[in-house]
């Protein structure tokens, strides 16, 4: 798998769309494979992606940088943006998804009309082809499936989210268009920033695609 950056603390890598991130059914997952690849005894997940989701994932090489790490997401230090491509035109174009989420059925999650505790999402999009919207998001929370929950709440379910979108309609599709795009943090007084461009996916890796995310190039300064 290919890695991002490596230094003595953390690394990160690239994390393929389509594979678990813990081990499922005897079939090795992510962190196993990124261990075997290091050839290390041990890394710790500090947090994680979805299955169908590829891109930008965090490992600790210690339990005490991890525990740094975990409460860096926990107090909404690390600044997370992804890209996601939907066959379907939003309600609004860009602006705010603040809501509290719920568990609903088989697994799948469903917003609330309350705020009690609620999940942030911050988001921006652009057209694409014909029949895309290109969106750049920024979840402030880390609910699960927050935001493939976020962008179905607005009529854009994420194009190949067989969960929530049509499923006859995402089976078609090559994967599920969510990518981890960029991070950025600050650890023992030292700023990093990543960025890491979606690679698989037809949708992904259109030229059109490709002109969009030259503006979008540092995120962090967008939002």
């Amino acid at each position: 798998m290919q890695i991002i950056f490596e230094n003595s603390d953390f690394v990160i890598f690239n994390k393929p769309a389509g594979l678990n991130f813990h081990s499922e059914d005897d079939e090795a997952g992510f962190v196993v494979l990124a261990t075997r690849q290091l050839n290390l005894p041990q890394l710790y997940s500090v947090h994680r992606l979805d299955k169908m989701t590829s891109g930008l994932i965090i490992l600790a090489k210690s339990s005490e940088i991890a525990n740094n790490f975990s409460k860096m997401f926990e107090n909404r230090e690390i600044q997370k943006f992804y890209l996601a491509i939907s066959l379907r035109k939003p309600k609004k174009k860009q602006g705010w998804i603040k809501a509290d989420m719920s568990s609903s059925r088989r697994g799948s999650y469903k917003l609330l009309q309350t705020k009690d505790n609620p999940a942030i999402t911050q988001f921006l999009s652009s057209a694409l082809r014909v029949g895309e919207r290109f969106f750049l998001v920024k979840p402030h929370t880390g609910k699960t499936h927050q935001i493939r929950v976020a962008l179905k709440s607005i009529g854009s379910p994420i194009a190949g989210d067989i969960r929530y979108a049509n499923a006859d309609e995402a089976k078609k599709e090559d994967r599920g268009y969510l990518h981890a795009y960029a991070l950025k943090f600050c650890l023992n007084d030292e700023e990093f920033s990543f960025t890491c461009q979606p690679t698989e996916g037809k949708r992904f890796v259109s030229q059109e695609a490709k002109e969009q995310l030259k503006t979008w190039d540092k995120p962090w300064d967008i939002f």
